[in-house]
Formats: C-alpha cells, structure tokens, sequence
C-alpha cells in the first residue's frame, strides 16, 4: 500500500465514514425496479460465485443496493481509490485491490481467491480511468482464471439524477428517484460479448426509466 500524506490521512478518517453514511440515508429513499431479459435473474439473487459487469458511473447506486452481501469488487490503489474501497468496506463489500492499470496482476489474483471463497465478484468494466463505457479486459481475464462460463451484466439508470463532471459522468441519484436496473442475457467470456451485453444492459434501464 502507498503511503499517505497526513491531509490524507486524515481525509481517509473522516470521508470513508460520512460518504458511508449519506449512501444509506440518500438510498433509503429510492425505490429500485428491474428490466429482466426473459429467463434472467437478478444478479444478487445469485448464489456465489459469480461474475457480473457494470459501468463505473453507476457505483454509487450499486453500492446502496448491493450492500451487505460480501461482493468482491476490484478497486484502485489510487488514493480516490482507497477512499473508495473504505467506503464500500463500511457498506459490506469485499474491496480487492489492484486494477487494469496498477497493480492488475495481483487485484485479479485476489478477485480469483474471493471467487474460489464462494463471493460473488463485480467488475466496473471501465475502471478506474475510462475510456467511459468501453469495456476492459478484466471480467474474461477473471473467468478465464476461475473457469466461470459466463459473465453477467447489469446497468443503473436513476429516474433523476445530478452528473458529475468526471471521465465517466459518474451519477448520484436525487432523493425519491426511481432507479431503473437493466439486466441482459449472461454471455460466454469473452470481450466483444461482454460490451455488447453492457450495451444492451443500458439500453433496457435507459428504455424503462421514468
């Protein structure tokens, strides 16, 4: 792990706690409903171990509704990401960290140990740094590894919502907002299927939203 200045230190203090805290209050007031590709589940309906695939710009949404079921998701060693990954531990995911771009080797090795230990295993496809909605590598990269024959995806689409002005217009649902999950068919591992589910995935939450 990188070493902290102490501004840092004592933003990792105070953040990680009230960001966790605001999640929960901000998504006890949303209502969730899902658009379903006949014959798919919900993925969190899902025994582990699995595998799905999401955008970055729908983490917070994911991170209220998927709270408390030990998903392990790939995080950033970044500093933006160990705020992230502190976050997300008080909300009841497993943070493993490493990423596409730094430290990748190791952060898919632990994304295999959480899968071998029965976790379900979430990928923002387009972490940590974009392109935005381009999916990468590491979803088939940890199928492949783990043997798992398919990949799930899944997308986000809030009713109402204010967008950031970052890399991914990352979205943070207004209070009362409906939002909208799209889930497609699971496809075989491999990278052009995996886009091309999320794709789909965006189109049925964007299609259904209010």
């Amino acid at each position: 792990m990188p070493s902290f200045t102490r501004k840092e230190k004592l933003l990792l203090a105070v953040v990680p706690p009230i960001m966790a805290l605001l999640i929960r209050v901000v998504g006890a007031t949303l209502r969730y409903r899902d658009v379903n590709t006949p014959g798919v589940p919900v993925g969190h309906t899902l025994p582990g171990p699995v595998v799905f695939a999401f955008w970055h710009c729908s983490m917070l949404t994911c991170a209220h509704r998927f709270r408390n079921l030990g998903i392990a998701i790939l995080i950033s060693r970044s500093f933006d990401g160990e705020l992230i990954a502190r976050t997300v531990e008080r909300l009841g995911f497993l943070a493993v960290r490493g990423s596409s771009s730094r430290g990748g080797a190791s952060g898919l090795k632990g994304m295999a140990d959480a899968y071998a230990a029965g976790h379900r295993c979430a990928f923002t496809a387009d972490g940590p740094r974009g392109p935005a909605r381009v999916s990468k590598a590491g979803p088939v990269q940890l199928a492949e590894l783990t043997g798992a024959t398919w990949i799930g995806a899944y997308h986000a689409e809030a009713s109402r919502a204010w967008y950031l002005k970052s890399w991914d217009r990352f979205a943070i649902p207004k209070p009362f907002a409906t939002v909208t999950f799209g889930w497609p068919e699971h496809v075989r591992p491999e990278l052009e299927l995996v886009q091309k589910a999320l794709d789909e995935a965006v189109a049925m939450a964007s299609g259904a939203r209010e």
